[in-house]
């Protein structure tokens, strides 16, 4: 029997203030589908605060399990009936913030956190020159894979795109599905967003739903968008390249057994991944 369920990516262009977001996810997350099926939707790194820098992110940071944030994404999973993901939120880690990405059940009840580990420190030619995410973010250390109605949905964010370690590991958690918040520039996007996240999946064998910020944000930062759903074939299933809103495809979970009995990779693979943190 088909196992189907409803992937959706929302594209945003994050402003400074969290209400002004919040606003923003409310008015799109209305015009999501109609399914019958489960329904898995992941909103963009960042989501609530962008464009007025880290220090703004720290300040806003709130405490794990309790603020208006966490509040309201847990109202809308409810209100929606959908597993929701809420991009990254700064959560209180003491000198720095935790760029956490929570998921709440159809019911609003929180079910996953991961926090990024890997941290954008890096050179690139744009606007902004020079990122160190790391002067204001905590790190996170955790592989977190969570067993829901959709699937086994592993859990990154952006810069993690670059390191196929963590795939793997999600992969050996149980994954068939990757959600991949982002907020990569334009420089780097145009450069190199479709070829990771379609190796990704292709190599994880696993759906990737893959949602960016997009656009000028009001710090003079520019995002490239093209957010994207990919099958575990590498196929580009929706995208939607400028300006907010939201993509959303029904998918067949028994693909993925499909692809993964036909070429089995991971059994034939000859290197282990240890130290895996499964939150199944």
């Amino acid at each position: 029997m088909m196992k189907k369920v409803q992937l959706t990516a929302v594209q945003m262009s994050s402003r400074p203030k969290p209400e002004d977001n919040l606003d923003i996810v409310k008015k799109l997350l209305n015009n999501l589908p109609s399914s019958n099926q489960p329904h898995l939707v992941v909103l963009p790194e960042a989501f609530v605060c962008f464009g007025a820098g880290d220090r703004a992110q720290l300040d806003m940071a709130e405490k794990y399990k309790d603020g208006d944030v966490q509040r309201k994404l847990s109202s809308l999973a409810k209100q929606h009936g959908v597993y929701l993901i809420g991009g990254t939120i700064p959560i209180d880690a003491g000198e720095r913030f935790s760029a956490a990405s929570l998921m709440y059940s159809p019911t609003g009840e929180l079910v996953a956190r991961y926090d990024k580990i890997h941290l954008f420190d890096v050179d690139v030619a744009d606007n902004t020159k020079q990122y160190r995410e790391s002067k204001w973010t905590q790190p996170g250390r955790d592989v977190v894979a969570v067993d829901t109605d959709c699937g086994v949905v592993g859990m990154s964010v952006c810069y993690d795109l670059r390191f196929p370690e963590l795939f793997r590991a999600l992969r050996q958690a149980g994954a068939n599905i990757i959600a991949l918040p982002s907020g990569f520039t334009q420089v780097t996007g145009e450069a190199h967003w479709h070829a990771l996240v379609r190796a990704r999946a292709i190599e994880q064998q696993a759906y990737v739903v893959a949602p960016n910020q997009v656009g000028v944000h009001d710090n003079g930062r520019e995002t490239y968008g093209h957010s994207i759903i990919v099958s575990p074939w590498g196929e580009i299933l929706a995208e939607q390249a400028k300006g907010e809103g939201i993509i959303s495809v029904e998918v067949d979970l028994d693909r993925t057994e499909e692809i993964r009995e036909q070429m089995p990779v991971a059994k034939q693979n000859q290197f282990e991944v240890v130290n895996i943190h499964d939150t199944k």
